[in-house]
């Protein structure tokens, strides 16, 4: 267990920080604006409050140390989906990592965002309320497939 554990913690993490240099680069070369992590923070730390959806986060009052507990937890996040390759293909993929376990993870795992956090935040189903929806849609594919590689990336560094 603690080497699933370890190996979660690690593979996350580099996968993690690969997608956010790849947001840096669409930042810097074409203009995408970086993700608002003080807004996530503030949708997670109203969790514990019960209280799951808002009509827009950026409404909701802000709470204390919200950007840290975004960051956080986009990376705690990174390591929970690196979890859950290990526990479905097991550590001998972390031990040989293959692409398309970490790609499959990668592509689904968009869900979340677009099913759960979109949604809780006030921005619609796959972000259907905002007037950019097919953007946010396809930034947010792009970069689940970004994240994928990193998991296999990460894999092959950690081994």
């Amino acid at each position: 267990m603690l080497e699933v554990i370890g190996r979660s913690l690690a593979i996350g993490i580099g996968a993690t920080a690969l997608l956010d240099l790849w947001a840096l680069f669409l930042n810097r070369v074409f203009g995408i604006p970086l993700a608002n992590w003080a807004m996530v923070g503030r949708w997670f730390a109203y969790l514990p409050r019960g209280r799951f959806m808002h009509d827009t986060i950026a409404d909701t009052p802000p709470v204390a140390r919200e950007l840290a507990i975004g960051w956080i937890m986009h990376y705690l996040i990174g390591a929970l989906f690196a979890a859950i390759v290990l526990l479905i293909w097991g550590l001998d993929w972390a031990r040989n990592p293959t692409l398309l376990p970490a790609l499959i993870v990668g592509i689904v795992t968009v869900g979340c965002g677009w099913f759960i956090l979109q949604p809780g935040m006030g921005f619609g189903l796959a972000a259907s309320k905002r007037p950019n929806a097919n953007q946010v849609r396809l930034i947010g594919l792009i970069n689940h497939v970004v994240f994928g590689l990193g998991l296999w990336l990460a894999a092959l560094l950690a081994r």
